[in-house]
């Protein structure tokens, strides 16, 4: 039985020994059981990439395409954008599957989980290859929840280039700046996709307009809608000049003409067609040197004359110099406009030849991904996205090698090159690849097993999904013995729950959902502590003294100084423990017992008998600590919450009176087309339930985003409730 799988990017030139550039977790631990080495005919798929109808390509084509035709890509927005819908339609039209697949109706390909199609909504990256036009592409749909941020920053790690998909009658919104952000953190080429242009309120300026304001982007307009809301039908491809049009009567959105504008038929369309390629022609000469000199040389006196070819090559520089991002339109719910927006992904969107990766790694037995199904592939070249089996101890962002000599090899490789380049940052030198940032879990909660005798079983499954989600954390309270599970937000915890009663066969029981709180202190103080045991014939003696004061720069970890007094050579020999003393109190306060943040500890004496154990200076440090955090003025932070709630104008004043109740703070009321845009920020703590109290204030008419912000100070009132409240008086 295969108890485990990643999705591994390969991003260097050899085809003996797969080498990979770096791991991330795939959604298919839940179909590993029925893993067979061939795709199963579970779902109406068309053929598999390589047969069409009757013919069969050659093994190595259809395994190892050439690198230049491969385009590993990413779908990301923020949620209900469409992104799942799009990935169905692209799959729909490359031949991968022969029915559309709906996310209201919950049989789509990427949301195979149980939990996604009950909610309509994606929890866990999936991966799927398919073909279209003579290209590979390996394509991923990530979340748009913002619970589930963590699967987007891992998933991007493997991207050569993304899809960014914005809502055409909200334009950018607050997820969408998230997944903008980590896309911005791995220098991910973009091309965006304007979708839901046949909704009311549409607008396709507005969106463009939004790109460049909030997203700080330049947007290369490529297409124009032809028609918004109810009377969109088609697009004009700005670049060749040419409209595009969907058979009205078509179900599926295959039979669609493309047609060059023409002065007699389509005299106002063809001229604002002119205009926006004209714009487009000056703005890529603006960004790419290479096609400036080549517009102000020969097509200096006509734009007209310069051939789609050259402007469409000077675009995809400019894509992948990241100094601009292509803009198309579509509906793909209406199979509108996702036909062209294949071909823009093959055309602007970088090969993995085109893309910088540094080092080596190796992997043996590979799968190659279809979504929760799998075949089994003897081998696969540079620039494809494969899954592989049975690493049993490595979590989303290890670096894999075959062995140390290979790791040490590799390390000599990337000094040398980087000798020879002349590099400032020492970083790129090192073997190991950049992890995956993991944000911290602002709620947590008990959870216990059926009986005692299940204990083993829970921890074994939360074992298994923190390897599979590191933004899951899970601890033991040492107070009470449960163990706490810690997340990123209510959907998040719930889905878990969810996961473990069905992957794992578990009934467990959770506990009250509580805000992850933390603490600092207000003021400078001092203690002094002194430890003195015989344990046998040994006596182990520590006297320290160290001071605890607040600092102004957000530190969550303290930060550890050393007085000129402490000797250097007291402190190589035991710094190790000092610190270990130092984090352990710091993990849990003297108020609420969270973490402690924004504090500074100086050890400014130091005084160990020979022979003192280092677990007993570790424990002399902690007490000595927890004596100065007691003497100290405390204060609670909780986690703010950056919120945007889009509502119409008529419930705006239930919802602004809400927001008041809750301690929310509002910093600006925008107008997006016919709605209001209300943004603020709200302390966590009091927007648990939010959804339901919306949805009932506005008739289910209103959405809402969330993000963490920072951790503020509460109030003398507040905490002084909340302590109350956790001490058992109220």
């Amino acid at each position: 039985m295969l108890s485990s799988s990643r999705i591994f990017a390969v991003n260097h030139k050899k085809i003996s020994s797969l080498n990979i550039n770096n791991v991330c977790c795939s959604k298919i631990r839940a179909s590993l059981k029925r893993l067979k080495p061939h795709v199963p005919l579970g779902r109406n798929y068309s053929s598999l990439p390589g047969l069409i109808g009757n013919d069969i390509k050659s093994l190595r084509s259809v395994l190892s395409p050439p690198a230049a035709k491969i385009r590993n890509i990413g779908i990301m927005a923020h949620i209900d954008a469409g992104k799942t819908t799009t990935t169905e339609r692209i799959l729909y039209y490359s031949g991968y599957t022969r029915s559309l697949g709906d996310v209201d109706d919950g049989d789509t390909v990427t949301d195979f989980m149980a939990q996604e199609r009950e909610r309509g909504i994606t929890i866990q990256s999936a991966a799927v290859t398919f073909d279209w036009k003579g290209y590979r592409l390996n394509l991923i749909d990530t979340p748009g929840h913002v619970d589930f941020t963590v699967e987007v920053e891992r998933c991007l790690r493997v991207l050569d280039g993304a899809v960014a998909v914005f809502d055409a009658s909200a334009g950018v919104e607050a997820q969408t700046l998230t997944v903008w952000r980590q896309a911005d953190k791995h220098k991910i080429p973009r091309i965006c996709f304007l979708n839901k242009m046949d909704k009311t309120g549409a607008s396709f300026n507005y969106a463009v307009e939004s790109i460049r304001e909030k997203l700080n982007a330049k947007p290369l307009v490529l297409q124009l809608p032809i028609g918004e809301a109810k009377t969109f039908k088609g697009v004009v491809d700005v670049v060749s000049k040419e409209k595009l049009l969907w058979n009205a009567n078509s179900d599926d959105g295959k039979d669609f003409e493309r047609k060059p504008l023409l002065e007699m038929s389509d005299p106002e369309l063809l001229k604002k067609t002119t205009e926006a390629r004209n714009a487009l022609i000056e703005q890529v000469a603006d960004l790419d040197d290479e096609f400036a000199d080549l517009v102000l040389g020969e097509f200096s006196e006509n734009f007209d004359l310069l051939p789609p070819e050259k402007l469409q090559t000077a675009i995809h520089r400019v894509t992948l110099a990241q100094t601009a991002v292509p803009v198309l339109c579509g509906s793909a719910l209406r199979n509108k406009g996702v036909q062209p927006l294949l071909d823009a992904i093959t055309m602007y969107l970088p090969s993995p030849e085109e893309r910088d990766y540094e080092f080596l790694e190796r992997i043996s037995r590979l799968l190659l991904p279809f979504a929760d199904q799998h075949i089994e592939i003897p081998s696969l070249t540079a620039g494809n996205i494969a899954l592989t089996v049975g690493l049993k101890h490595t979590a989303t962002g290890d670096t894999i090698v075959s062995s140390k000599s290979s790791a040490l090899a590799a390390a000599r490789r990337a000094e040398r090159e980087g000798e020879k380049k002349h590099r400032r940052n020492s970083e790129a030198e090192r073997l190991l690849l950049a992890g995956v940032e993991i944000p911290e879990p602002v709620f947590f909660c008990t959870i216990e097993p059926p009986s005692m005798a299940k204990q083993p079983d829970l921890d074994h499954a939360l074992k298994c999904l923190h390897r599979e989600d590191p933004s899951l954390k899970v601890r033991l309270d040492p107070d009470t013995g449960q163990t706490v599970l810690c997340g990123m937000g209510e959907l998040h915890i719930e889905i878990i729950h969810d996961r473990i009663k069905r992957e794992y066969g578990l009934e467990t029981y959770l506990g009250p959902l509580q805000v992850a709180y933390r603490e600092t202190i207000l003021n400078s103080v001092r203690a002094t502590d002194t430890l003195d045991r015989t344990l046998g014939d040994k006596r182990h003696l520590v006297t320290v003294e160290l001071e605890a004061k607040p600092i102004e720069t957000a530190s969550v970890r303290p930060v550890i100084e050393y007085a000129d007094s402490v000797s250097e050579d007291l402190l190589k020999a035991s710094q190790e423990a000092i610190e270990n003393g130092i984090h352990s109190v710091c993990l849990q306060g003297p108020l609420l017992g969270s973490p402690i943040q924004d504090v500074a500890i100086t050890l400014h004496s130091l005084m160990i008998h020979p022979g003192t154990s280092t677990t007993m200076i570790s424990a002399c440090v902690s007490r000595c600590l927890q004596k100065a955090l007691k003497k100290a003025d405390k204060q609670v932070l909780e986690p703010l919450m950056g919120l945007e709630v889009t509502v119409t104008k008529d419930y705006l004043s239930p919802v602004l009176a809400d927001l008041a109740q809750r301690r929310g703070n509002i910093q600006e009321i925008q107008t997006r087309q016919n709605n209001k845009v209300v943004i603020g920020f709200v302390p966590l703590a009091e927007i648990m339930g939010y959804s339901t109290v919306l949805r009932t204030l506005t008739s289910g008419s209103a959405t809402f985003a969330l993000e963490l912000a920072n951790y503020q100070a509460m109030n003398p009132q507040d905490q002084s409730t909340l302590l109350s409240q956790r001490r058992g008086f109220t």
